[in-house]
């Protein structure tokens, strides 16, 4: 995967400790407690590229068969 793709993700961290991750603005997925705080704990500072798989690696949506860029 390319380090400039944009896959979509976003999200947005409460007072309360609960992360909500969206993709395209619908939300997939919310962390709490433990999950959250190493979420932020990763994703505070990281480069965008970075949050982006991270957000993909947390919501499920990663390798799914087709990254291969064929044969060399």
């Amino acid at each position: 995967m390319p380090a400039t793709t944009d896959l979509g993700f976003t999200y947005r961290a409460s007072r309360e400790g609960v992360v909500r991750i969206f993709r395209y603005g619908k939300e997939v997925t919310v962390l709490r407690g433990k999950a959250a705080l190493q979420f932020l704990a990763k994703a505070e500072g990281a480069p965008p590229p970075e949050v982006q798989l991270l957000c993909a690696k947390v919501t499920g949506n990663y390798k799914r068969g087709n990254e291969r860029s064929g044969k060399p």
